[in-house]
């Protein structure tokens, strides 16, 4: 079966990974891009002069290199420098300053978004008031406002108002390791760029209302419904959370909990509107429209213009466009009377898509959505085809002898030996109604033949989607094809259903209460059954993503697999068979991970992670073996604030960065002291790994400590209480406790900064110091107890963020660093490092680095050279002599 859709879509999508991926992505100059416009012209003269002579094979080469060409130049294109006054492009220029609050003026771009927490809104920037004058600017500004007690209320504001404000703006936060989830490009994508918080409801105000368009009705439609579906679940919170993202797409009010509960079971993707929502949603307008006794005309026109309702309801979101413009192809097909192979639809879609937004190749939603499709068109529809409905159409009048003529021989004979059981089985019986037992009979083996068609569909599935949840997701799930039996036919009926009950409410609300109760029923038993499956021991589990290589393998079978299918040629059997049996063994490999991790053999690494507002330290020892001391944690929010999900650093930065270097184990995790902001993040360290031992220092009263020893215990995972004394020799790595003292008896009730561990560690002619949040108390008492040569250290990694009550003046002396490293938040609200730290170590000629500019810090020696790499850039550390610098490409 020809397929001239995928071919086209194939490369044009591999001339744009050549502009995203490749070396060529550094070539892109204005000169080039005329170059290749030029090719593109010549390309498609060749592929006219071939095809006037008649020779095909050249003529499509050449078309095909066109296409490569147009991928290729679609990728430059689209990575331009934004325009000189778009908002981001103003700060990185300096010639807007966002350390201080700034008069704002913009668009609402949608109706505002009422949050647990208070109200969240999304402004198209037209202009910002600084130093005295209004620049006129682009880009886009996400407000939010914490309701305060005693404040007025805040303005009536609706999609399209033009608004000012008064706010002091910061990029979105993101946590800048090898491995992490780029938030701030992802909001970026979304026409996000800065992000802010209103202190008062006074301090905005609507300029002017929104025009009358169909843009802003379709907000205030969107706002309606939203506040519909919580109106008739008022006392089912979670219910309405999870059909409010099934059917409008605001995933917000599903807590962190629930969601990871899908992720666990394999069936996050019902809470994405996406194919599975479009094709429920079109499947019922189609069975609407034969009930209807519509024509082939009018319900094409009916679920075309259903779609375009429910895509721009939907917020026109990247997963929803792309099943939507599938439907719309394979509709059109229809309603010319031709059958469109469902992989060149998606091909088509695919194309489309690429060509209005090139950078949507590397969005893994993008890539989960076509390769799942591919899956689906190219493996499991051909499957089934062949093996499954011959013999759903063989009982299709199955007492008419008449049809039989119609079927394959061995089908012919099937409908006879059903004829001849059942006549039987009725004899048998003595049935008084032979021709109900019949029909019943036959009833029970379409229902049968259609639950294999969904177990099979959700099996490949779960094998076709494998590399990319493990490289994306970091998740094997053993129980997603169970699950998915269960969440895929509750979809299809929850979604139609709930949208009827929308527009019911839209009329009478009570009148939806009522007929929402099948509804409530129906996504909370998908709730409870989701939860259930979740809490099945071993049945998930996080793993590394595997190397790039066997993800090329994987696909190169996946494809090789669906052309084996196809195939008809001797031997296609026996190629089926080896291909099902490499993708089975290349799929143990990807949910196993049997691979050695990415570390240097015989040196030490020292990596300072940027967890925001907190500390993480990841060592490894000459011989492989790993230390992970703290996880980051969120650092503690006051008034209305504190009421704002916040980021998990170990989930969120740690998690992602062990698994880019292949690690699933970690041998010691170390906790310095139990502040949030270094003990938050571990309990997600001990879920996503397999832990050796846990260190810690001072026993404390802390309900937070003792969960995470509980954790411990419950796992058989040793705990050690280290404290100031001997050292001891980890693969040649000489290391020693400075701080504390030992227990002095009975646990104490506070956390305080001077309880952390401090960590003296050398490598043959290298030293590093590790204070954790170590301040001049216990500085103080350091100094006292040791000689300086003891404390001497190349590398210091500076205590408590750079904060003026750490690294003393004295301590900084006695350590005599030729690095300091300093682990501190972007923008933090307590003012970290402090200018009196930084002038301190700057007239001590201290090369200083940090997490809150350069993200993660890698240090890597073999004793003698220092080796320092920077997740964003290093180039200021320019190093003393027996040490280099190596950068990667700025990855900002």
């Amino acid at each position: 079966m020809k397929l001239p859709a995928v071919c086209l879509a194939a490369t044009f999508a591999d001339g744009v990974a050549l502009g995203l991926f490749s070396p060529l992505r550094n070539y892109n100059t204005p000169f080039l891009v005329r170059v290749s416009f030029l090719l593109v012209i010549c390309l498609l003269g060749l592929a006219a002069f071939f095809l006037l002579k008649n020779f095909l094979l050249g003529a499509a080469v050449s078309s095909l290199g066109t296409w490569l060409v147009l991928g290729l130049l679609g990728a430059w294109l689209a990575s331009q420098p934004v325009p000189s006054n778009q908002i981001l492009a103003l700060v990185s220029s300096q010639k807007l300053d966002l350390a201080s609050p700034l008069r704002w003026h913009g668009l609402l771009q949608d109706e505002p978004t009422v949050l647990p927490w208070g109200i969240r809104y999304d402004f198209a920037l037209d202009s910002v008031e600084f130093e005295g004058a209004t620049i006129h600017t682009a880009g886009g500004i996400r407000l939010s406002y914490s309701p305060h007690a005693e404040e007025p209320p805040l303005p009536a504001l609706h999609s399209g108002d033009r608004v000012a404000f008064l706010a002091r703006a910061r990029l979105p936060q993101t946590f800048r390791d090898e491995g992490a989830f780029d938030r701030r490009a992802y909001l970026q994508q979304q026409g996000i760029d800065l992000s802010a918080s209103l202190r008062s409801a006074a301090l905005i105000e609507k300029e002017s209302a929104a025009p009358l368009s169909i843009t802003n009705a379709i907000a205030r439609s969107r706002s309606r419904l939203q506040n519909e579906l919580t109106a008739i679940f008022p006392d089912s919170p979670q219910v309405s959370a999870v059909l409010r993202a099934m059917l409008l797409g605001d995933r917000s009010f599903v807590d962190r909990a629930e969601s990871v509960a899908f992720q666990k079971t394999g069936v996050f993707h019902v809470l994405v509107v996406a194919g599975l929502h479009v094709g429920a949603f079109a499947v019922f307008l189609f069975w609407l429209g034969k009930k209807l006794r519509l024509s082939v005309g009018w319900t094409t026109l009916f679920i075309l213009i259903a779609l375009a309702s429910y895509v721009s309801l939907i917020e026109q979101r990247p997963p929803v466009l792309r099943a939507a413009l599938m439907a719309v192809v394979l509709l059109t097909a229809g309603y010319f009377f031709r059958r469109l192979e469902l992989l060149n639809s998606a091909a088509i879609a695919a194309l489309v898509l690429l060509i209005a937004k090139p950078l949507e190749l590397r969005d893994p939603s993008f890539q989960l959505s076509f390769l799942s499709i591919g899956c689906i068109a190219g493996i499991a529809v051909p499957w089934m085809e062949r093996h499954i409905e011959p013999y759903a159409r063989a009982l299709r009048g199955w007492r008419d002898v008449t049809r039989d003529a119609a079927h394959e021989p061995r089908f012919i004979q099937f409908r006879i030996d059903l004829r001849a059981f059942l006549s039987w089985l009725s004899f048998k019986s003595r049935a008084a109604n032979a021709t109900l037992l019949g029909s019943g009979f036959v009833f029970a083996l379409r229902a049968v033949l259609r639950l294999w068609e969904l177990i099979f569909l959700t099996l490949v599935l779960q094998i076709g989607m494998s590399p990319l949840m493990a490289l994306d997701f970091h998740r094997v799930t053993l129980l997603g094809a169970l699950g998915n039996l269960l969440a895929v036919p509750l979809t299809g009926i929850l979604v139609p259903y709930g949208f009827l009950v929308l527009i019911i409410g839209t009329i009478s609300t009570q009148v939806a209460i009522w007929a929402a109760v099948p509804l409530r029923f129906l996504a909370g038993f998908l709730v409870h059954a989701v939860d259930w499956f979740a809490g099945l021991a071993h049945s998930n589990y996080r793993v590394a993503g595997p190397p790039p290589w066997l993800v090329a393998l994987f696909l190169a079978l996946i494809i090789l697999l669906s052309a084996s299918i196809r195939a008809r040629f001797r031997h296609s059997r026996l190629l089926f068979s080896l291909t099902t049996v490499s993708l089975l063994l290349v799929t143990i490999l990807i949910a196993t991970h049997p691979f050695a991790p990415q570390i240097a053999k015989d040196k030490f690494e020292l990596t300072v992670l940027d967890v925001g507002q907190g500390d993480s330290l990841f060592l490894v020892s000459p011989a492989g073996r790993t230390i992970l001391i703290d996880a980051g944690g969120p650092p503690p929010q006051f008034g209305p604030q504190s009421q704002q999900p916040s980021a998990d650093p170990g989930e969120e930065a740690v998690s992602p960065f062990l698994w880019s270097r292949g690690i699933n184990k970690i041998d010691v995790v170390a906790l310095t002291h139990a502040h949030q902001d270094h003990l938050g993040g571990l309990p997600a360290i001990f879920d996503n790994f397999k832990i050796g031992a846990l260190w810690i220092g001072r026993e404390v009263r802390s309900p937070s400590l003792q969960k995470l020893e509980a954790t411990a215990r419950s796992r058989g995972i040793p705990i050690l209480h280290e404290s100031r004394g001997p050292g001891f020799d980890w693969d040649g790595v000489r290391g020693q406790f400075l701080w504390p003292e030992p227990n002095p008896g009975q646990p104490t009730s506070v956390v305080k900064n001077d309880d952390s561990l401090v960590l003296r560690l050398r490598f043959r002619n290298r030293t590093f110091l590790l204070p954790g949040d170590a301040e001049t108390r216990a500085e103080s008492s350091i100094l006292s107890e040791n000689n300086v040569d003891s404390l001497s250290a190349d590398v210091l990694k500076v205590g408590h963020h750079g904060s003026k009550n750490s690294t003393t003046p004295e301590f900084l002396a006695a350590v005599h660093p030729q690095w300091a490293v300093i682990s501190a938040g972007e923008d933090n609200p307590y003012g970290h490092p402090s200018p009196a730290l930084l002038k301190r170590l700057e007239e001590a000629n201290v090369i200083i680095l940090r997490t809150d500019r350069n993200g993660a810090i890698h240090m890597l020696t073999d004793g003698e050279r220092i080796e320092i790499s920077c997740f964003v850039d290093c180039s200021q550390a320019t190093t003393p002599q027996n040490s280099t610098s190596t950068q990667p490409p700025n990855r900002e």
